[in-house]
């Protein structure tokens, strides 16, 4: 069966004035749609056709297929960031997380600086990730459509970085939305839950 676009988690406009409903028309409705038809295009007739999303993207990368790796990954990708943000979103951790990232980075303010630093410094298109790495948590930044997943490492949080994510709602102001990302859209309960499930 072909992969739907998935449904965001909540109203376009749920995010606003941070992320505005026509970001959400572009980035989901033709971005991320386009992903999901370029990927269903790319499995028809193939053994492909039959496997997960993971599997999809853990195969192409492991065979050097570009075009399909790309568009798998970013359907992944896309996701998942819609999954890291909420309404009302922001503020802090709690329980085991809050713990982890005390223990990693030293406190959420420190952590907050650090994942701002490897959003604004992701050359081009690319994302940032909290991502729980043999049993450490790490920041770490990727490029396109990379991901934690080929990797060997368990993603908790992202933020897109590519252009199309803020540009309509910034212009070029990539640090501030990184900004506005963690003080009032970040879902620290869906990280949480990733956590939870990797342990």
């Amino acid at each position: 069966m072909p992969f739907d676009l998935p449904e965001l988690p909540y109203a376009k406009d749920a995010l606003a004035p941070h992320i505005s409903a026509t970001t959400f028309e572009f980035h989901h409705g033709k971005h991320h749609k386009a992903y999901v038809d370029n990927m269903n295009k790319l499995i028809e007739g193939t053994p492909h056709a039959d496997k997960s999303l993971e599997e999809i993207i853990q195969a192409a990368h492991t065979d050097g297929n570009a075009a399909l790796f790309n568009n798998a990954a970013q359907v992944w990708n896309h996701t998942f960031f819609w999954n890291s943000m909420k309404p009302n979103g922001g503020g802090a951790p709690t329980g085991e997380l809050a713990d982890r990232i005390n223990h990693a980075f030293g406190g959420i303010d420190q952590f907050k600086d650090a994942f701002k630093q490897a959003g604004v410094t992701q050359f081009g298109s690319g994302w940032a990730w909290l991502v729980l790495d043999h049993g450490d948590l790490k920041i770490i930044k990727t490029a396109n459509a990379d991901l934690p997943l080929v990797h060997g490492q368990t993603a908790l949080l992202t933020c897109d970085v590519w252009e199309h994510a803020y540009y309509l709602d910034f212009q070029n102001r990539r640090p501030d939305f990184l900004q506005a990302y963690l003080d009032y859209l970040i879902n620290w309960d869906f990280a949480a839950a990733n956590l939870a499930q990797a342990a």
